[in-house]
């Protein structure tokens, strides 16, 4: 996509149609990613596979929330249909990154009365994908702006401040391992992260 903010025009379909596509490709690529990670057949790239993954729908996202206020065709929101099982999804990457999965997290950096929880890696990634699930759902069934108005939506309200906070767990896991600081914890993220190949 260009720099150029998209902006409304009298056929908001076909203004959105090109970076529509694009957000949807970007989706697609993330979802079928950690399909593909969770399923554990390379389980010592997990956190270089997710940190990179993460990274890059955090760009989506970031795009997402660059352009005005995408406003959908109906009042009210379409139903895309019963919501997506993540359960599998969220088991398969509990148990790869288990005992590193949980993390702490400061609720709102802007806030910081709200004070700091602790979050999983495996939650978090479960969410992020029923969220963009659903948009693809709009999608699919032809609804662009709807798809558009619910990614943007959510990722203001929900999977941006999520994917936001794994992004900054996985780092901090990779961090450690590469500097070696150690402790237990980290150990065992270390045994099980091995460098992936620069060309990913």
């Amino acid at each position: 996509m260009s720099s150029a903010v998209a902006r409304p025009a009298d056929d908001p379909a076909a203004e959105y149609g090109d970076f529509a596509a694009e957000i949807a490709d970007q989706i697609e690529s993330f979802l079928l990613a950690v399909r593909e990670i969770a399923r554990g057949a390379d389980p010592g790239s997990t956190l270089s596979l997710l940190l990179l993954e993460v990274s890059q729908l955090c760009l989506a996202g970031g795009r997402l929330g660059a352009i005005s206020d995408v406003v959908p065709d109906e009042r009210f929101e379409p139903d895309a249909g019963p919501d997506a099982d993540v359960d599998e999804l969220r088991l398969r990457i509990a148990a790869l990154l288990e005992p590193v999965d949980g993390y702490v997290e400061v609720v709102d950096p802007v806030d910081p009365e709200r004070g700091a929880t602790g979050f999983r890696l495996s939650d978090d990634l479960a969410s992020i994908a029923q969220d963009l699930l659903h948009g693809l759902s709009h999608y699919k069934d032809g609804r662009v702006i709807e798809a558009l108005w619910w990614w943007q939506f959510s990722y203001l309200s929900s999977w941006g401040s999520t994917a936001g906070s794994a992004l900054r767990a996985l780092h901090s896991l990779i961090a450690h391992t590469r500097l070696d600081h150690h402790d237990e914890r980290i150990e065992v993220a270390q045994e099980a992260l091995l460098p992936v190949e620069a060309e990913l």
